[in-house]
Order: structure tokens, then sequence, then C-alpha cells
């Protein structure tokens, strides 16, 4: 007896084919630059052709091209980016999620807490650079406080908020069960309010690598912000563009591993 023909849905069809969208406004951009350095009218010392870069990243990576001081040493300097990121990172979360379930959780920490942070948090992040080196001199610690510190903001935020949008029908009906206040918060509260928490760690983890550049400003000896600073005194425009498209290229792959984590830790959300 011949089986059925189920219809595969036009969903499950456009699933199954690249989406060529998100490489649209990558590629105008690439043929814009190559037009502009191809033409001669912007000076290579300005913008250099994309053939130029290539070969410079290569160099970066490997070390087998121009020889100079930066040839081979990518790793080292990504290294020392990503160290800084993670630590001052895992110090805004760990601060940032505690902070913000308290003042969730708690309308009298809300009143302590909430002008304060919202006050500091108006200041902006080079307006913590004098005071920062002041306090923890020029180096590394400097790098970590000002990420730690930028990060913090939005994962305070989206924390709190996450705690206080629990709807009040479940928390009735949890107490009208006899949940204590910790059963409350770990039943509860945390479970509703993670998606939001998961937001806000998003958003920091991307303010960290936003912040990481100005953080080695403060004369640390390696880490992609030293270079790029160093190649703006050698004029090696080359070598500014391959830093950034690095920390463009880390900061997008720790968000995908964010977002895969995620994914395995939070329950699906109802669309």
């Amino acid at each position: 007896m011949a089986q059925p023909v189920i219809a595969e849905r036009p969903q499950a069809v456009a699933s199954h084919r690249l989406d060529w969208l998100p490489f649209i406004l990558p590629g105008v951009f690439l043929s814009a630059w190559a037009l502009l350095s191809y033409s001669g009218h912007v000076p290579a010392y300005v913008l250099p052709s994309p053939g130029r870069l290539v070969l410079s990243a290569l160099d970066f990576v490997v070390g087998k091209w121009q020889l100079d001081a930066y040839s081979g040493t990518f790793l080292r300097h990504a290294a020392a980016s990503l160290q800084r990121v993670a630590l001052g990172f895992a110090l805004a979360a760990l601060a940032g999620v505690l902070c913000g379930l308290l003042t969730g959780c708690s309308p009298r920490a809300q009143r302590l807490m909430d002008p304060s942070v919202h006050a500091v948090r108006a200041v902006p992040g080079i307006g913590w650079l004098p005071i920062a080196m002041v306090w923890f001199g020029v180096g590394t610690r400097t790098a970590v406080f000002l990420i730690a510190l930028a990060a913090f903001f939005p994962i305070y935020v989206n924390a709190a908020l996450g705690a206080r949008t629990v709807r009040p029908l479940w928390l009735r009906a949890a107490r009208m069960l006899g949940a204590s206040r910790r059963d409350l918060f770990l039943t509860v509260t945390l479970p509703a309010g993670l998606p939001a928490i998961a937001e806000g760690l998003r958003l920091g983890l991307g303010v960290s690598w936003a912040y990481l550049v100005l953080g080695e400003l403060t004369g640390v000896p390696d880490g992609l912000g030293a270079v790029m600073m160093d190649a703006r005194m050698n004029g090696q425009v080359e070598v500014i563009l391959t830093s950034m498209l690095a920390i463009a290229g880390m900061g997008r792959l720790s968000d995908l591993l964010l977002v895969a984590l995620f994914g395995r830790v939070l329950p699906p959300q109802p669309r």
C-alpha cells in the first residue's frame, strides 16, 4: 500500500535555506570600501585596501610577511584582552545580578540603592578614567574596573526588572500553598526573571567589549586596545582596522556562546 505523502510546511522548507540577509550590509560595506580604496581618491594611509588589510591580518596572526613589531603577536594580545573582558564581565555579572534581584524583590532596597545607582550610571565611562588611574594605577586593574563598572549597569537594571515583573497571581498562589519567602524567590521570582537576567547579561557582555579599548588606554603592555593605540602613533591604519575587526569577531563569538548557553539553561519562551 502506498504511503501518503506529507507536504512539508513552508516554514520548514525556509529553515533549510541559507539566510542571505545578514550578509547584505557587510557586502555593501566591503564593496564601497574596495571602490574607495582602489579609486585613488582616498590615500592608502587613511583607508588601506581590503587586500592590504588581509595581508596585515595574516602577518598579525602568523608573522611571515612584514616582520614588524606586531608580526605573529595576535594570540598574545587577544588572550590578554579576553582575560580582561572575562574578569570584568564576571565581576559585573555577580554584582549586577545580586544587587538587581535584591532591589527587585525588596522595595526598601530599591529606595536605598536605585537613586544612587542611576545617578552614577549617568557618568560616562571616559569620565571614570582619570579617577580609576588614581585609584588603581596604570595597568590591568584599571582596565578591569572600567569594564566591570560599565557592564554592571545593564545587568543590574535587567535583573531588577525581571524580579519586579513577576505576576502577582503566581506569588499569591505560591503563598496559598505555604511557600516561604525563600521558596518564593527560588521557585517563582528567580525562574520568572531569568529571561530578563539573560538579556541583561548579553547587554553587559557587549558593553564589556565596547569598553575594552578604553580600559586598555591606560598603558597596559598588551591587548588589542594597546595595539590600536601603538599602531595609531606609528601610522599603521591596517593594524588598527585588524584589531577592530578582531574585537568585533571575538565579541560576536562570545555573544553566540552566551546565547547557546542560555538556550540550554532557560526554558523555551512562549511566542
